[in-house]
């Protein structure tokens, strides 16, 4: 970010089109390309070539133009704290590129390139990249690492299912529910198929059910007696050892997961705990553990980052895209967005209607009249969207008596509408 207090002649900007390995730089100056070279992506090379630019033009300020706000390539040039970085949505760049050259072939120097020019042009419109505080930007990278962590565990149960399906569908019948708990994961891991459950005797799975906190007995012998009384799928070998095998690998892959995804919800509890802003997003209704950290995130630490909440709603993408042309206005979803962002806000809305009454009246309305689910859950978030950007604004605690009232005051018809349905009910 630019020392205001440096004063600066002239300004140097910088296109890069990053690559894994090796980037292409643009230096862009007074309105056309200087130079353009590669470099490695290495930690010596990135701090030689940013002291090069610093001595080659020690009176100018430099601005980079990047696709990403993130990455070994920008951890690499945020030691570089006076330099303005500008990241670039991809998007963006290609339909630079196709306004440019409507070939729309892609050339990585030329991508550079573009890239400087689109910022020398068009800086005044765009955002340079403020970094979030670091407890903000730990709860960030933890929530979404930890969000992948679960996703990559659904996978795998899902693999699990599937094989099961195919040979030993019994655990699935009697123990769908702990599949992924330590109970079923020691289970199939212990006995990975129905032959080798059956072996076991009665006082063994009596006591593997009790350790495991099963101890009503009449679980346990209803449970037994269906083990002992189960028709095999197949006996075929050839199909039951080679399936049991991927069985026990997968279930000692979730359980891994499990103990990583419990590390994870550790270190983000105790990093939300000391957030200034954790109160906030904690009163909300439905916030709990898992969303508490990732609304925290969404929003920042930066509070000069939205200059309202339609920015907010309309970067997130829970704000619809309005497109007219001639006399047809057409209402769409909106897909060029974080999809993170938008999956958060999205699951606060869901959980929200659960907890909040006048939430719950609203997604009724919208669902009788005649949204789906999901449309419904997206108008929900909207109209969230901008009570916590006031609150977060303005560091505010939610009050939902509060809210009601100046629902009242307003005449809503949501407050009529919920008033209704608490006296039909």
């Amino acid at each position: 970010m630019t020392d205001p207090e440096t004063k600066k002649t002239a300004t140097l900007i910088i296109g890069i089109d990053w690559a894994d390995r090796q980037h292409v730089v643009c230096l862009f100056h007074e309105g056309r390309p200087v130079t353009t070279e590669t470099l490695d992506q290495e930690p010596d090379a990135i701090h030689e070539w940013a002291l090069r630019i610093k001595s080659r033009f020690p009176e100018h300020a430099v601005c980079v133009a990047i696709e990403q706000s993130r990455g070994a390539l920008v951890q690499a040039l945020r030691q570089f704290s006076e330099w303005t970085i500008y990241p670039i949505n991809p998007k963006q760049l290609a339909r630079y590129r196709e306004a440019i050259h409507p070939s729309g072939s892609k050339d990585d120097p030329q991508d550079a390139e573009l890239l400087a020019a689109f910022l020398h042009y068009h800086q005044h419109k765009l955002r340079p990249w403020r970094p979030d505080s670091p407890e903000t930007r730990r709860i960030a990278r933890l929530a979404e690492l930890r969000r992948k962590l679960v996703d990559h565990r659904k996978s795998l149960r899902q693999q699990l299912i599937a094989s099961l399906k195919g040979y030993f569908p019994l655990a699935l019948s009697l123990f769908a529910r702990r599949l992924t708990t330590d109970f079923g994961l020691q289970l199939l891991n212990r006995w990975p198929s129905l032959t080798e459950l059956r072996k076991a005797h009665p006082r063994t799975l009596r006591k593997f059910f009790a350790d495991h906190g099963i101890r009503n007995t009449t679980q346990q012998t209803q449970w037994i007696e269906a083990i002992r009384k189960a028709t095999p799928l197949t006996t075929d070998h050839a199909v039951i050892q080679p399936q049991a095998l991927l069985v026990q690998c997968l279930v000692r892959q979730i359980a891994e997961l499990n103990r990583g995804i419990d590390n994870f919800e550790e270190q983000l509890r105790e990093a939300v705990d000391s957030h200034p802003d954790a109160g906030i997003f904690r009163a909300l209704p439905g916030a709990g553990n898992a969303l508490v950290p990732r609304l925290i995130a969404a929003f920042g630490s930066d509070r000069d980052r939205y200059d309202n909440a339609a920015q907010l709603q309309a970067y997130s993408g829970i704000a619809p895209i309005t497109r007219r042309s001639g006399k047809a206005v057409s209402v769409a979803r909106r897909h060029a967005c974080p999809k993170f962002l938008r999956q958060t806000f999205h699951e606060f809305a869901d959980h929200a209607r659960k907890w909040s009454p006048w939430s719950t009246a609203f997604y009724t309305m919208k669902r009788l009249a005649g949204m789906k689910h999901h449309a419904a859950v997206r108008a929900l978030a909207f109209k969230w969207q901008r009570i916590m950007f006031r609150l977060w604004k303005n560091k505010q605690i939610y009050s939902e008596n509060q809210y009601l009232e100046s629902l009242r005051k307003q005449n809503s018809p949501l407050l009529k509408f919920l008033e209704e349905q608490q006296t039909t009910a």
